[in-house]
Formats: C-alpha cells, structure tokens, sequence
C-alpha cells in the first residue's frame, strides 16, 4: 500500500529553516559519498591608486577543484591584462590550497574565447540559457 504524503510548494525570497534542512541533508548525503567538501570561498580584489575596485574574483573551492564564480574588470580596464591577471591570481589561490583544477561558466562565447586562451577547455553548454543564449562551462585542470 502507498503512504500518503503532502506536497508543499514555497515560493521563496530569503532562505528559511526547511530550505537550510533540505542543503544540510543533502550536503551530508554528499560528504558520506564522496567526502567532505572542504568549502572554502575566496575573494581576489583589483583596486586602482585611488583605492577604487577595479576588478575582481570570487569564488569556492570544494572537492579540490576551485569554483570561480564572478570575475569582474571595470570597463575602463578591460583590454589591458587585467582579467588575465585576476585569473593567474585564482589559479595560484587554487594550487596554494591543493586543488587539481579550475572551473567557470559564462554566458557569452567571446568571455568563453578569452578563457580559451588562459588554457581552459569547453566541458559543456546549455543551449537557451539564459532565452536566447547559452550557458558555456569550462575547465582548466591544474598541474
């Protein structure tokens, strides 16, 4: 015989305490298959001689690949070196805490271009994300 259960739908703004029982639950079903995660999330800043931000990385590192989740170069900086610097930075982070690889998404082929060329390789894509692009995923494995 069947159990009878409820299904309940939340529409959610900020997380509550269901939300963080479902993560932790799944989070400890993960570390049980596949090891701790060992999360740790990084910040690489740009500041300019004003002390302005210029640019920047942030990211996470678990399972020992690091995550780089936002990288950002000021427009008046673009073209110049920074955003490759901002990523040697990230990789030298990564290895510094034993990492065997960097990953990275973007939605646009010419970012996917440029990372391309710092020695990342195309993993994956879906077609229509965001509507009318895709989401482009990359890899760089470290040695």
């Amino acid at each position: 015989m069947a159990k009878s259960i409820e299904i309940e739908k939340l529409a959610l703004s900020i997380e509550t305490a269901e939300s963080a029982e479902l993560s932790a639950r799944l989070g400890a079903a993960l570390s049980e298959r596949f090891g701790a995660r060992a999360e740790q999330t990084f910040s690489i800043l740009a500041r300019g001689e004003d002390g302005a931000l210029i640019g920047g990385v942030n990211g996470l590192t678990h399972w020992r690949w690091a995550y780089v989740r936002h990288l950002w170069v000021a427009e008046s900086w673009r073209g110049q070196g920074l955003g490759a610097r901002l990523m040697g930075e990230a990789e030298r982070f990564a290895r510094d805490c034993g990492c065997v690889g960097v990953y990275i998404d973007t939605f646009e082929r010419r970012v996917a271009a440029f990372y391309e060329t710092l020695g990342f390789a195309p993993v994956g894509e879906i077609a229509d994300f965001p509507p009318g692009h895709s989401r482009i995923s990359l890899s760089k494995p470290l040695r």
